[in-house]
Protein backbone atom coordinates (compact mmCIF):
# COMPACT_ATOMS: atom_id res chain seq x y z
CA UNK A 1 0.00 0.00 0.00
CA UNK A 2 1.31 3.23 -0.43
CA UNK A 3 0.12 6.74 1.16
CA UNK A 4 -2.14 9.31 -0.50
CA UNK A 5 -4.30 12.10 0.60
CA UNK A 6 -7.64 12.86 0.04
CA UNK A 7 -10.61 15.58 -0.02
CA UNK A 8 -13.28 14.07 2.21
CA UNK A 9 -16.15 13.63 1.80
CA UNK A 10 -15.63 14.62 -1.77
CA UNK A 11 -13.07 17.51 -3.54
CA UNK A 12 -16.37 19.30 -4.39
CA UNK A 13 -17.80 19.67 -1.58
CA UNK A 14 -13.95 20.70 0.57
CA UNK A 15 -13.30 22.93 -2.10
CA UNK A 16 -15.97 24.69 -2.84
CA UNK A 17 -15.55 28.67 -2.83
CA UNK A 18 -11.50 28.26 -2.26
CA UNK A 19 -9.50 30.42 -4.78
CA UNK A 20 -7.22 28.16 -7.22
CA UNK A 21 -4.21 29.49 -5.62
CA UNK A 22 -4.68 28.74 -2.13
CA UNK A 23 -5.85 25.16 -3.39
CA UNK A 24 -2.31 24.38 -5.17
CA UNK A 25 -0.78 25.52 -1.52
CA UNK A 26 -3.13 23.33 0.07
CA UNK A 27 -2.40 20.40 -2.38
CA UNK A 28 1.04 21.06 -1.69
CA UNK A 29 1.01 20.70 2.17
CA UNK A 30 -1.21 17.71 1.74
CA UNK A 31 1.40 16.27 -0.19
CA UNK A 32 4.22 17.17 2.51
CA UNK A 33 1.42 15.70 5.27
CA UNK A 34 1.72 12.53 3.09
CA UNK A 35 5.10 12.09 3.15
CA UNK A 36 5.65 12.83 7.11
CA UNK A 37 2.94 10.06 7.60
CA UNK A 38 4.48 7.74 5.55
CA UNK A 39 7.91 8.02 7.65
CA UNK A 40 5.76 8.32 11.16
CA UNK A 41 4.38 5.04 10.32
CA UNK A 42 6.67 2.51 8.54
CA UNK A 43 3.92 0.02 8.40
CA UNK A 44 0.70 1.59 8.51
CA UNK A 45 -1.36 -0.83 7.46
CA UNK A 46 -0.58 -2.83 10.48
CA UNK A 47 -1.10 -0.47 12.90
CA UNK A 48 -3.12 -1.33 15.82
CA UNK A 49 -3.67 2.37 17.68
CA UNK A 50 -6.41 4.75 17.43
CA UNK A 51 -5.19 7.31 14.74
CA UNK A 52 -4.53 10.76 15.21
CA UNK A 53 -7.14 13.20 16.33
CA UNK A 54 -8.04 15.96 13.59
CA UNK A 55 -6.01 18.50 13.15
CA UNK A 56 -5.63 22.05 11.86
CA UNK A 57 -2.76 23.51 9.97
CA UNK A 58 -2.14 27.52 8.99
CA UNK A 59 -1.55 27.37 4.86
CA UNK A 60 -1.68 30.75 3.20
CA UNK A 61 -3.62 32.82 5.76
CA UNK A 62 -6.26 30.04 5.59
CA UNK A 63 -6.86 26.93 7.50
CA UNK A 64 -6.47 23.03 6.17
CA UNK A 65 -8.56 20.48 8.84
CA UNK A 66 -7.15 17.37 8.50
CA UNK A 67 -6.77 13.61 9.93
CA UNK A 68 -4.55 10.57 9.64
CA UNK A 69 -5.63 7.09 9.05
CA UNK A 70 -2.90 4.97 9.24
CA UNK A 71 -4.26 1.55 8.57
CA UNK A 72 -5.55 3.17 5.31
CA UNK A 73 -2.32 5.10 4.65
CA UNK A 74 -4.17 7.94 3.99
CA UNK A 75 -4.25 11.39 5.02
CA UNK A 76 -8.01 12.80 4.81
CA UNK A 77 -8.19 16.87 4.00
CA UNK A 78 -11.89 17.51 5.43
CA UNK A 79 -12.41 21.55 5.82
CA UNK A 80 -11.36 24.61 4.24
CA UNK A 81 -11.29 27.91 5.29
CA UNK A 82 -9.64 29.95 2.53
CA UNK A 83 -8.15 33.60 3.63
CA UNK A 84 -10.80 36.42 3.56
Amino acid sequence: MTWSWEYVPSEQHVTVSAPADFLAVVEQRAAELVRAAGVLYLDGASYQGSGEPMRYLDVAGGLLAYYVVPRLELVVVCQLTPPV
